[in-house]
């Protein structure tokens, strides 16, 4: 009778089992009423006097190996289904991976790069921190010019003047004054000024502005520059050009470009009008190439900005300046399929 309770703990022990059905009839086997286990207790009492302490530990081990394998199972058993309700079937093919997009003002600023670059403009950086001198008097900005007050800019110091930079036109003085002309160069970045946040204006946004310096430059050249631009831009030719007045360009004009009559919408962004501001332009003032140690009687250039949001905002329409910033995966989402 020893030898057939070793024998059965030894079963116990190897007993493995692939589902709940395995476990069962094996709990039934052992420790049901009428299994295994019951009915060695009942022969208890025809053992020998002295087998019956071996034989009763041998019984209760059989016992706690029984119960402790249908538990372990059990418990193998229901994590394993847990797991595959989690992970699903393991076997299947993986899912693609979710890939994000480019945010849209680095779309329109990478479409604008690539227009210019194929008629040989280059890109130009430089700091978003500037000095008075490269973002204020090399432009031929005069001391009391309102763009210096501390309400439309942010100072970071005085005495020197260090501040964050108002455009783009920086990058350019700083380009001037390290690179001999023929120049031809794009400045994309981001700028800042002290403005209200609202739909149409905010604190910080990007510019891309224009440089073009060599000799016997003309207006007509900027104009063909800005023709080929607004076609290859926005599928659209017909410009014209208002007086303006900027610092560092003399003469100075605003660009419209006609976008139409077509829809509700060309006529609430267009005021009934059908034009639309898209940038400022003009040839580049005398005092801004001596500043940057260029001969103003031998070259002549013209330059030229415009804000990426706003291009952005009219490729897209979007009508709020705001949701550029607002890192909204529902908004952001909708560029996946752009580039």
């Amino acid at each position: 009778m020893l030898n057939k309770v070793k024998e059965l703990i030894e079963e116990v022990h190897l007993f493995k089992a692939t589902s709940k059905t395995d476990i069962e009839t094996f709990r039934i086997k052992f420790l049901g009423s009428k299994g295994v286990l019951k009915g060695l207790f009942s022969e208890f009492k025809n053992v020998d006097a002295e087998l019956r302490k071996e034989f009763g530990q041998a019984l209760n081990t059989l016992k706690k190996a029984a119960e402790d394998k249908v538990t372990f199972l059990t418990t193998s058993i229901e994590n394993s289904e847990e797991d595959k309700k989690f992970y699903g079937d393991l076997t299947r093919p993986s899912e693609p991976i979710q890939l994000g997009s480019r945010h849209p003002i680095s779309l329109v600023k990478n479409q604008i790069i690539e227009v210019f670059n194929r008629i040989g403009f280059t890109v130009s950086e430089g700091p978003e921190i500037e000095d008075d001198w490269h973002n204020f008097s090399a432009l031929n900005l005069p001391e009391y010019h309102p763009a210096r007050d501390m309400q439309d800019t942010f100072f970071i110091d005085k005495k020197p003047d260090t501040l964050l930079r108002t455009h783009t036109s920086s990058v350019q003085v700083r380009y001037m004054e390290n690179n001999k002309p023929p120049i031809r160069t794009i400045s994309p970045g981001r700028v800042f000024r002290n403005e209200d946040i609202s739909a149409r204006a905010h604190c910080i946004f990007h510019q891309v502005e224009g440089l073009y310096i060599d000799t016997d430059v003309s207006f007509a050249d900027l104009k063909q520059t800005l023709l080929y631009f607004t076609k290859e831009m926005f599928g659209k030719s017909k410009i014209r050009l208002r007086p303006s007045y900027f610092p560092f360009t003399e003469p100075s004009a605003e660009v419209d470009i006609y976008w139409g009559l077509e829809t509700e919408t060309d006529y609430r962004i267009t005021k009934g009008t059908g034009w639309l501001e898209i940038m400022g332009c003009g040839m580049v003032d005398p005092n801004v190439l001596k500043n940057c140690n260029i001969d103003p009687s031998i070259y002549s250039g013209y330059a030229f900005g415009m804000g990426i949001e706003r291009i952005a905002m009219l490729l897209y329409q979007i009508p709020d300046i705001r949701m550029f910033y607002e890192n909204d995966v529902r908004f952001l989402e909708q560029f996946k399929s752009v580039m």
